[in-house]
């Protein structure tokens, strides 16, 4: 099992690999290998994916990835 971590200003609804798996700025659990990350259909912020390779993390060390507000 492996941890990330993905940030964002606000609390958003996380979806890894397309399925809903928790919130912005909270550890979350995913298996080992490369997934997408996305926050959601609002097109607010950017990148609108992260396609990430999940490896050698620890709960109290998850992989961070950063989304951000896209500029309006």
């Amino acid at each position: 099992m492996e941890y990330v971590k993905i940030t964002f200003p606000t609390n958003r609804l996380v979806y890894i690999d397309g399925e809903q798996n928790g919130c912005t700025n909270e550890v979350l659990r995913v298996d080992a290998g490369s997934h997408i990350f996305e926050l959601g259909n609002l097109e607010n912020y950017r990148p609108s994916s992260r396609k990430v390779l999940v490896q050698d993390t620890t709960v109290l060390e998850p992989l961070e990835i950063a989304f951000y507000r896209k500029d309006a």
